[in-house]
């Protein structure tokens, strides 16, 4: 089957839709960006660019998500003062702004990714092939979720709308729509299976149904509702690969911006960042995993993991997050079911290297500890910041988990300036 290619259209619309920076991404006039939205040959391109734009360069939500939330949990040490921006999440509190670039991207191309993801979901409808077009939608909305998880996480309000001098909403309302737009695809998806046409034009990488249902399980666990998280990952098949994919043309922005110049950051050591109670037993064989070691040039502990090379995959989740979703679930409930919360935290505990699809395993023996709801969510807590390390969640775990201000750096970020400055409605500042 033919495999179309989109340079010469991405590169156009790039042009086009990135010629203003202001929050009103539209481009009314143009006439070949409406073209684009309604086949299903522009369309596929504007998806994968949503792609790239979510995952690809220092101006992406990955590399800021993975720096921001990093940086404000004790996660990554900085590594050249020099690079303000991260500095300044290093030091944290009033030390962070509406003038810091790693908020101020992760906030904009958000919000970009989820204006263009709204203009495939949107146009996909009208195509009269409905298998294509659910692939569309479902390819879409991935990064349409993430990008409404990414603000839910880190402000306590979000845009109601894409738009200039747009109204704002709660957190938990980005994430409950987040979880509507993921079932709004799937819907999709199950009334019109995704076409194998679809498929074979789109990057290898994304597994469409099970990320959505993983992202599912994952911002209904982040907004308490814990029995609807457990249905949704149970049915998420955890041998399952689901990863943004990256090469010399479009680089793993952590590895190229932080691994490979050792300029940015690093990881800080085999604490993780947490403290002595929490810290991972040396023999935990994620250690390895998430780290190298430099034993003749500083700093000694360095990104490993999902940062080591510049095609190194980035995955959407991992079996461990669903794990742990489901051992949350059953300790939260209003009748907390302790003994199948300890049966999906042991799974994460003892889940070998080789039986992992990442590789990632502690070999941990099973746990020993107090069988109170309390202690297994602390131990919950302490397994996620090992097995989810520079995931970009920790920042949502501490508050979640009623974790002491002490182990973070801010409890909300500031509004950037850009919005700030051209929208009269923008919220008041968090304190720091």
């Amino acid at each position: 089957m033919k495999r179309y290619t989109y340079p010469s259209l991405l590169t156009v619309l790039a042009v086009m839709l990135f010629a203003s920076c202001k929050k009103d991404f539209s481009n009314p006039n143009s006439t070949l960006v409406k073209d684009a939205l309604s086949n299903s040959v522009g369309l596929t391109g504007v998806t994968i660019g949503v792609q790239k734009q979510y995952s690809v360069g220092r101006q992406s939500p990955l590399y800021n998500l993975v720096t921001a939330n990093g940086f404000s949990t004790f996660e990554l040490r900085l590594q050249n003062a020099g690079n303000v921006d991260e500095a300044n999440l290093s030091t944290g509190g009033i030390n962070v702004d509406g003038n810091n670039n790693v908020l101020g991207n992760l906030w904009a191309q958000s919000l970009k990714v989820i204006f263009d993801a709204n203009n495939v979901i949107n146009n996909a409808q009208s195509l009269g092939d409905k298998g294509y077009a659910s692939g569309l939608i479902g390819h879409a909305t991935v990064f349409k979720a993430m990008a409404l998880g990414n603000l839910s996480m880190y402000w306590e309000q979000i845009p109601d709308t894409i738009n200039t001098n747009v109204t704002f909403i709660p957190k938990a309302q980005g994430f409950a729509r987040a979880i509507a737009a993921i079932e709004k695809a799937q819907a999709a998806i199950a009334a019109n299976p995704i076409s194998s046409q679809f498929l074979a034009n789109l990057p290898a990488g994304i597994e469409i149904p099970q990320t959505l249902q993983a992202l599912k399980a994952r911002y209904l666990l982040f907004s308490g509702n814990y029995a609807a998280a457990l249905t949704a990952a149970n049915t998420v098949n955890l041998t399952v690969k689901s990863t943004m994919n990256f090469d010399a043309v479009s680089p793993n922005p952590i590895f190229n911006v932080a691994t490979a110049t050792n300029n940015v950051f690093q990881v800080l050591d085999s604490t993780f960042g947490l403290t002595p109670a929490l810290a991972p037993d040396l023999t935990d064989k994620r250690i390895p995993f998430y780290m190298s070691v430099n034993a003749s040039v500083a700093p000694r502990w360095r990104i490993a993991g999902f940062g080591t090379t510049l095609s190194t995959p980035w995955p959407v989740f991992i079996p461990g997050e669903i794990m742990l979703i489901k051992a949350e679930a059953y300790a939260r409930q209003a009748t907390p079911d302790l003994v199948n919360a300890i049966v999906e935290l042991n799974r994460v505990r003892t889940k070998t290297a080789g039986s992992d699809p990442y590789g990632i395993g502690g070999e941990l023996s099973p746990y020993a500890g107090a069988v109170t709801q309390a202690a297994i969510l602390t131990e919950i807590y302490r397994q996620r910041c090992i097995e989810l390390y520079m995931h970009g969640f920790k920042m949502e775990d501490i508050r979640r988990f009623g974790r002491p201000a002490s182990e973070r750096k801010r409890n909300y970020f500031p509004y950037p300036f850009r919005e700030r400055d051209n929208n009269p409605n923008t919220p008041a500042d968090p304190a720091g």
